[in-house]
């Protein structure tokens, strides 16, 4: 970024000269767009003797502040490398004259991202199903093992993590609104009222659920889980029950967010209790309330995405996502009003 916050004009020669002198990747060209929009931009990479994969601020990124996902994204990547199901990492350019915003390069894996349907090669049942469930849990209860501290992460910085973001977002929304949101300050203070004792602080994803990962194209076996730019370190029941809160059936119909893990909704599968169980296992930690971790799952992520609806009320950002916000939030905040006995 310049000093004013802009991205600059990437410049394709830059570019390639930055990835042959800093990673031994000679000829490289930027090739395909594999994702866009509100997350962070991820961009196939070709070179002379293969293909990589690069992530950068979204072309809607409005400050410097953009950058900092992408860097920690990298550093996450970097610290779990050989330890979890992610992709392996070679670099960082924190240098916006490189390519107009800075970036990380990672593996290219050639998986399969599932949203509606499951891939041509898989077999439409709820075994494949429970399948795709087990493997997901599996691996996240795999991270949550992990000592923060290999990721350079301060477990004492993670402590009372429901607490500290429900007060964090109640004030952001509070100061950056364009519409009522009343269940918004309703379930952000039941959640502060019946917040537990926090368990174990691990490092956690941030944005866990079956859209963030990619599978095996033949058989349902995790590849990678992907998109790292929110991970921190905190309560590790929050990414297991924004997984679940998404798994099989929602509450609302259409739910909120209609098309993340929406494959889970078309077979009868495992239940979210069964998986709740299989990671308590893994684990060796109780869940002793999954309906306020739900709750508290579905509040968060409603509180953050609204951030993109004000924008796009605002004029600065217009696309399918931020216009569907104005349902999603709603809906997102009535299904975890829903789970938390409210309505």
């Amino acid at each position: 970024m310049t000093a004013s916050g802009m991205a600059t004009a990437p410049d394709a020669e830059r570019f390639s000269a930055w990835m042959h002198t800093h990673l031994g990747l000679p000829g490289a060209v930027l090739g395909e767009r594999l994702s866009g929009g509100n997350a962070n931009v991820t961009q196939l990479v070709h070179y002379a003797d293969g293909v990589v994969v690069i992530r950068r601020p979204p072309d809607a990124a409005i400050s410097a502040d953009a950058a900092r996902g992408v860097r920690r994204e990298y550093q996450m990547l970097r610290a779990l490398n050989g330890k979890a199901r992610t992709p392996n990492v070679h670099g960082f350019c924190d240098d916006a004259a490189v390519l107009g915003w800075p970036f990380l390069v990672v593996e290219h894996i050639d998986g399969a991202s599932i949203t509606t349907e499951l891939p041509s090669g898989y077999t439409e049942n709820g075994d494949t199903l429970r399948r795709i469930g087990e493997e997901l849990i599996d691996a996240i209860a795999a991270v949550h093992c992990l000592d923060p501290r290999l990721a350079g992460l301060d477990p004492e910085k993670g402590q009372d993590y429901v607490a500290r973001t429900v007060t964090r977002w109640l004030k952001i929304r509070a100061e950056d609104c364009v519409r009522e949101l009343p269940l918004l300050e309703e379930l952000g203070q039941w959640l502060l009222s019946r917040r537990m004792p926090q368990l174990r602080t691990s490092i956690i994803h941030g944005d866990f659920h079956l859209d963030n990962t990619l599978f095996n194209r033949q058989e349902p076996r995790l590849a990678a889980v992907i998109d790292w730019e929110l991970a921190t370190v905190g309560d590790p029941l929050a990414d297991v029950a924004l997984m679940l809160m998404f798994w099989g059936p929602r509450a609302c119909d259409p739910p909120g967010f209609s098309f993340v893990q929406s494959v889970s909704r078309k077979h009868a599968t495992v239940s979210r209790a069964e998986l709740a169980r299989r990671w308590s296992r893994a684990v060796n930690l109780p869940i002793d309330d999954l309906e306020f971790y739900c709750a508290f799952a579905f509040w968060r992520l409603a509180a953050i995405v609204e951030g993109a609806y004000v924008l796009h009320h605002r004029g600065r950002v217009s696309n399918a996502y931020s216009r569907g916000l104005e349902y999603d939030v709603p809906t997102l905040l009535a299904e975890a009003a829903l789970m938390a006995g409210l309505r």
